[in-house]
């Protein structure tokens, strides 16, 4: 069962009686990037050549088979995939699978298309593998909070080691979008808004994930996304179009994914939105002239999920048909579960709207990153059962994650009280998110075990030898429950008893991550009204903040000589994943 003990860091700082700092481990490996490139972009007569007489075999749509990519389910009782689409993947349709995870699954599936098809062509399978796997770390604005590359790295590290114990090979990160309107939901999900520090941060997480290199059993293949300016989604709003001159572009907006190419990142995904009107799943200029042309880009480009027959309703294809070969000629290599270029793509190359030179060079693109991988050789050499469970969640790993949440956390203001003395106190405990275990490690949070979280509640007890804790959850950060005042009595009597209150409150965990966009910044549900009347009882109130995204804090707006100074204590912790 998941035990995530980071957010025991975040009590060391709240109390005197905190253990020490653990020591990061020793790193497992680092990028084989020299002076020439990664290795994985060198050349190598040996595969060229297997990979011709591979394609020379090939019909038409079994090479349009490599370029699509379809998702896998999760029920109850474990993976599934849809009856089309086992179908689809013994006949050769299909070149990857995402959301397929676990050894005992993903060898039955990769059973299914090296044993069932014509030319036992192996699948790569793909996951959101984004702040950790099974031991989750703190989310990526977090992480970027501690300015420390070489924790995050590591975060990275981990994540790969137990995503491909698990038979994956390929995560759909690092995003490294800037982001500069915390109205956007995904700004949960990247290193925040500075150009510098965001194109360090993609470095970073891009030799974690792919470590001493690709084909390596303990590495992921990175995907650097959204391509590109994502981030800069008009008012916040998911989806939405950019529009900006090209010294914006390239001077805030591109540097992030040129730094993880040199880093060696081996796959681009492109972005929803639409930049200056032409969508990036359809944008030359994007995937060819830049990505290709200019900064020499050898791996494969893959859309986000749908984003070709999205195209449809930015209005900038009558079809889906046009879509797909809008896409393919743009330079995007696969189509991530929207099945157009499996439904529409043969005949646009036979009516002679796509060329065959332009499908023969997304495919060979693919191919290369399963010889590079070793899965031509063995298929199922990330499907081991050995390393599935002695890989996962050990503990040099848990202290890890512990010692990367205790980095990442933001004291923005302390008047003196903290550390508190824990023998000598009485505290409160108060908020929405002190005791609730799925909020502890964040959104996008892989396998993480939601159940298995240790609170702030939890921690603090642990912690607080000879001190009296009580709780009460006050507030609610449901919208819904804005202007209510439920619960709000107990939790003043409880502060009025205590020496000291230490208020947790912030967004649910599902409130940031895509399609999670809001038009406030304020604390939701009536959180902020529970903090103005804390304020009032007159005790110290120590106020930890647990979200995605920034929140605004003014306490006694209506009185403007107070409406900025907040709370005697303010601690702030950007990881939501604490």
């Amino acid at each position: 069962m998941t035990r995530f003990n980071s957010c025991l860091a975040l009590f060391g700082l709240l109390l005197a009686t905190a253990a020490p700092m653990t020591a990061l481990p020793a790193q497992t490996g680092r990028s084989a990037a020299a002076a020439s490139g990664p290795a994985w972009t060198r050349p190598d007569p040996k595969m060229n050549r297997f990979i011709a007489d591979l394609m020379a075999k090939m019909t038409l749509e079994e090479k349009i088979g490599q370029l699509t990519l379809l998702t896998s389910d999760w029920v109850s009782t474990g993976p599934t995939l849809r009856k089309g689409y086992r179908d689809d993947v013994a006949a050769g349709r299909v070149g990857a699978i995402f959301n397929a995870h676990s050894v005992k699954y993903t060898r039955e599936l990769q059973r299914l298309a090296v044993e069932g098809t014509r030319l036992k062509i192996p699948l790569l399978f793909g996951y959101d593998v984004i702040h950790g796997y099974r031991t989750i770390f703190p989310i990526s604005l977090g992480e970027s909070a501690s300015w420390d590359m070489a924790a995050i790295e590591l975060a990275a590290r981990i994540s790969a080691i137990e995503a491909s114990a698990e038979g994956l090979h390929w995560t759909f990160a690092p995003m490294v979008d800037i982001a500069r309107d915390p109205r956007w939901g995904r700004v949960s999900e990247g290193a925040g808004e500075d150009v510098y520090l965001g194109s360090r941060i993609a470095e970073a997480r891009v030799k974690g994930f792919q470590g001493k290199g690709i084909g390596e059993t303990d590495s992921l293949i990175a995907t650097a996304k959204h391509f590109a300016a994502y981030g800069a989604a008009q008012a916040g709003r998911d989806y939405n179009t950019t529009d900006m001159s090209d010294r914006e572009l390239r001077d805030t907006y591109l540097p992030p994914f040129k730094a993880a190419l040199d880093a060696g990142a081996a796959t681009f995904m492109t972005a929803f939105n639409d930049l200056n009107g032409v969508p990036a799943s359809g944008n030359k200029y994007l995937l060819t002239d830049i990505l290709r042309d200019e900064w020499g880009f050898k791996g494969f480009v893959v859309t986000d999920f749908t984003s070709i027959n999205e195209m449809v309703a930015h209005g900038y294809a009558k079809d889906e048909a046009q879509a797909g070969e809008q896409a393919i000629n743009a330079g995007v290599d696969m189509d991530m579960q929207g099945a157009v270029f499996m439904k529409y793509l043969a005949k646009s190359v036979t009516e002679g709207r796509v060329p065959m030179a332009r499908i023969d060079a997304a495919v060979r693109s693919i191919l290369q990153m399963k010889y590079r991988l070793g899965l031509f050789d063995d298929p199922y050499r990330f499907s081991d059962e050995t390393r599935e469970k002695t890989r996962v969640m050990t503990p040099a790993f848990m202290a890890a994650a512990r010692d990367v949440a205790r980095k990442s956390m933001v004291l923005l203001k302390n008047d003196g009280a903290l550390p508190l003395v824990a023998s000598a106190q009485k505290i409160a405990v108060i908020g929405p998110l002190a005791d609730s275990k799925p909020d502890m490690i964040g959104s996008w949070a892989g396998q993480g075990d939601r159940n298995g979280a240790v609170t702030v509640l939890e921690g603090i007890r642990a912690r607080a030898r000879g001190a009296a804790v009580s709780y009460a959850k006050g507030a609610s950060y449901r919208f819904a429950d804005a202007g209510k005042t439920d619960g709000f009595a107990e939790a003043l009597a409880v502060a009025r008893d205590a020496d000291v209150v230490i208020a947790v409150m912030g967004e649910n965990y599902d409130y940031t991550g895509e399609a999670a966009s809001r038009t406030s910044l304020d604390l939701p549900g009536n959180q902020q009204a529970l903090l103005e009347e804390l304020k009032k009882i007159g005790k110290p109130v120590v106020l930890v903040l647990l979200s995605g995204r920034p929140n605004s804090i003014a306490l006694g707006r209506t009185d403007s000589k107070t409406s900025t100074t907040g709370l005697p204590i303010f601690l702030r912790s950007s990881n939501s994943a604490c």
